[in-house]
């Protein structure tokens, strides 16, 4: 529907038209994009839109028994040879495009979007230059940051625009990865880091608290540590009010002993312990290199050989990785450098944000795996960040048109089309 010239269209009633937003492409069955808005004479109008080659299409297709098109606001066809009705007998606008585009370019974005590939422009990709690669992917990565700081604002604001408090809470999350998340995000609802800093001197007291209010200090133990650091909640638990979490909320099963949230929660215990105002740490810190060793932390010794209390196992050391600290740094300290430069309006942070992604490494998955199978380097955090964005927001909804890359692929004359992505009986 963008390639239609605005100006000049009009209803085959002679009513002009305007699209405000063509919505979205609609994969699954149904109209043909959905959510659009488009003005008709002075009406504005929300609702889908169905495209054919000729409007008897409509029927031949069944349309006007199947009540997912009875929301459809306008009609598009190359050629109107039959007035279209809805069930209740009222004329379904219609607008004939003919002599409307440009079809050269029809026909190539006809090709991206009909791709049954999960990235429609990977033909034609690796023609692109340079320059508009990296410039999209800036943006793309920009847009991404500025996506994630959203939820960061809301909990910013819900904790009195207090930053060490915020951090805190979503550091905690990190530590829970996917799988312990939203225990790891009660926890530290649960146990202020206030309280935390008033012990920072005793890890002992550290790790009871952090143990005892994740609720696995309830049973009877026959070791001395976990019994130690029973008997300290005990006292910190009566002192503070402190409600210990279900021990059930917390997930051991299809996971890697290594990840175990026994393992992740002595790690935070420790990182607690051994950091001091980490927030404003990090924003102190002018050398980007630096920050991800303010991560770098091992459990106290009784985890040398335990993954749980009570259940000895081989002797590991069981430091923080490297990759849990990549994502901890992707997916909270940048973020979050990224969100204090704006609230101060400081482009230094945000640059800092965006410089540290590009000293981290790319993370691994389905997706950069795709991009890198055709031929699109994914040398940082950046690039994969940036990449996951454009694939998720852009690539899986067919917005070719919104995309750099789409505009410059449908902008030039040398991209060649094979007829088997010419051929097609469904005008889109």
């Amino acid at each position: 529907m963008k390639l239609l010239n605005n100006s000049q269209l009009e209803t085959t009633l002679h009513e002009p038209i305007q699209i405000i937003s063509a919505g979205n492409y609609n994969k699954d069955a149904g109209p043909d994009f959905v959510n659009a808005r488009v003005k008709i004479g002075e009406t504005q109008w929300v609702g889908n839109v169905e495209i054919h080659i000729k409007a008897s299409e409509w029927n031949l297709h069944h349309h006007q028994t199947d009540t997912a098109y009875d929301n459809v606001i306008l009609h598009v066809v190359y050629e109107n040879d039959s007035n279209i009705f809805r069930k209740d007998g009222s004329l379904i606008p219609c607008v004939q495009i003919k002599n409307h585009f440009d079809e050269n370019i029809f026909e190539t974005y006809q090709s991206l979007i009909r791709s049954p590939e999960g990235i429609p422009c990977q033909n034609h990709i690796k023609k692109i230059d340079s320059i508009t690669m990296s410039q999209w992917l800036h943006r793309l990565m920009v847009d991404r940051l500025e996506q994630k700081v959203q939820l960061i604002t809301q909990s910013l604001l819900e904790n009195g625009n207090n930053w060490e408090d915020t951090f805190y809470q979503y550091l905690a999350q990190s530590f829970g990865a996917k799988v312990n998340a939203e225990p790891f995000r009660l926890l530290a609802r649960s146990l202020p880091v206030k309280i935390l800093a008033k012990h920072k001197n005793n890890l002992i007291q550290v790790e009871a608290l952090v143990f005892g209010t994740a609720g696995f200090l309830s049973e009877k133990f026959t070791e001395e540590y976990p019994n130690q650091l029973k008997k300290e909640f005990d006292f910190l638990k009566k002192k503070y009010g402190l409600k210990p979490l279900k021990k059930h909320l917390w997930k051991f099963l299809r996971l890697r002993p290594a990840n175990f949230p026994t393992v992740r929660l002595a790690q935070f215990a420790q990182l607690i312990f051994q950091s001091n105002h980490l927030f404003s740490k990090i924003i102190e810190e002018s050398n980007e290199k630096v920050i991800g060793s303010f991560f770098e932390t091992a459990p106290s010794l009784y985890w040398l050989n335990h993954y749980r209390f009570e259940k000895i196992s081989l002797i590991k050391k069981k430091h923080f990785g490297q990759d849990s600290i990549d994502l901890l740094l992707i997916n909270t300290v940048i973020p979050f450098l990224f969100l204090y430069g704006k609230y101060k309006d400081e482009d230094v942070f945000m640059n800092r944000s965006l410089k540290l992604l590009e000293l981290v490494a790319a993370e691994k998955n389905r997706v950069t795996e795709s991009w890198k199978q055709i031929g699109i380097s994914v040398l940082s955090a950046f690039d994969s960040q940036a990449l996951l964005h454009l694939r998720n927001n852009y690539c899986n909804n067919f917005r070719c048109l919104e995309c750099a890359v789409g505009n410059k692929i449908l902008s030039k004359n040398d991209f060649s089309l094979t007829s088997s992505e010419n051929s097609s009986n469904h005008l889109v």
